[in-house]
């Protein structure tokens, strides 16, 4: 089979297209024919050597895939053989095959496509873990959402318009209008300087920029508010490592106070999915509140583009640059 490789650390030419050995299926697992797989920005930061949970190269990354059911181990029970599914993946995504156990994989509606279905196993299980099953939003609540137009941005904009609340996302200007389409009710253009200054306070604000954000976002809260922290886009300057600027990045990020916290009443939720699997060893707690959600077509995710894995370095060229609204994806 066909696999994109990163064949070491640096920039979108260090992927490379290899042939693999087909991966064999044991008890509990599932085996899956491709037809999409979904690029995240972990996957970038991995392949400049900027994500510390990444295997060292050479290394298949990719967390998420949509296909076909190519077998079913002894003892699983409730998918068959060519159903539509997709899966999460601890790496090895970017592959023609993969096997995954059973509990990481659920069926694919039929009104969604392979590539939108890439979006929904990391994308929408993080949008909701942050949402609802950390943040507790609650309807008539106000949301921030940063990064409103990328893939998580646009599934966070969905859960939290489907539970009613205020959704307030940051974006280009050029992307206003795409955001609004989604759910947005107040489009905000981080680029402009002072954005923040006119802006309510906040129950809830989803943010992986990083950096000097965060401690921006906190001070957004109102008594009661929480504060998700997902990731750190801001580490990536450039389409390879650059040192210097993840270090100034990092010595940025905000040092909480607990006694400060709980006097003003504000919470602050660190959130690693890849952490969360690893610990539950499923994506199940996660993904299983999804499918109510997809058959009731309130989940409807937006591919920004679909490319083939011999251009995947366009691919994450194309998420590095923020020109996606939505979801980015490799198909074989």
């Amino acid at each position: 089979m066909h696999v994109v490789v990163i064949t070491k650390h640096g920039g979108p030419d260090v992927l490379r297209v290899e042939d693999r050995a087909d991966p064999s299926t044991g008890a509990g697992e599932v085996r899956i024919g491709v037809a999409a797989a979904g690029v995240n920005f972990a996957d970038m930061m991995a392949r400049m050597g900027l994500y510390p949970d990444a295997p060292k190269p050479p290394c298949v990354v990719g967390y998420e895939v949509a296909g076909t059911v190519l077998e079913l181990g002894s003892g699983v029970q409730g998918l068959e053989h060519g159903q539509r599914v997709v899966a999460g993946t601890q790496f090895d995504g970017y592959a023609e095959q993969v096997v995954v156990p059973a509990g990481d994989v659920m069926a694919l509606p039929d009104h969604l496509t392979f590539e939108q279905g890439a979006a929904l196993p990391v994308n929408y299980a993080t949008a909701w873990a942050g949402l609802i099953g950390y943040g507790n939003l609650q309807p008539g609540e106000r949301v921030l959402l940063h990064a409103a137009a990328g893939g998580v941005g646009i599934a966070a904009t969905q859960i939290a318009k489907h539970r009613e609340a205020e959704v307030y996302g940051t974006a280009s200007p050029s992307k206003h209008e795409a955001i609004r389409a989604q759910g947005v009710d107040h489009p905000i253009d981080y680029r402009s300087a002072g954005w923040e200054r006119e802006l309510p306070p906040f129950d809830l604000i989803m943010d992986a920029i990083g950096g000097p954000s965060f401690r921006t976002s906190y001070d957004l809260l109102r008594p009661g508010g929480r504060l998700v922290a997902f990731g750190a886009s801001s580490l990536v300057s450039g389409q390879r490592r650059n040192v210097l600027t993840a270090a100034r990045t990092v010595l940025r990020m905000p040092r909480f106070n607990l006694i400060r916290q709980m006097s003003q009443s504000k919470a602050v939720i660190g959130l690693n999915m890849l952490s969360l699997w690893k610990d539950r060893e499923t994506l199940e707690p996660w993904i299983t509140p999804l499918r109510g959600l997809m058959d009731e077509r309130v989940l409807e995710p937006v591919v920004a583009g679909a490319f083939p894995f011999d251009r995947a370095g366009e691919a994450h060229t194309m998420l590095q640059e923020r020109r996606n609204v939505g979801k980015v994806v490799l198909t074989p």
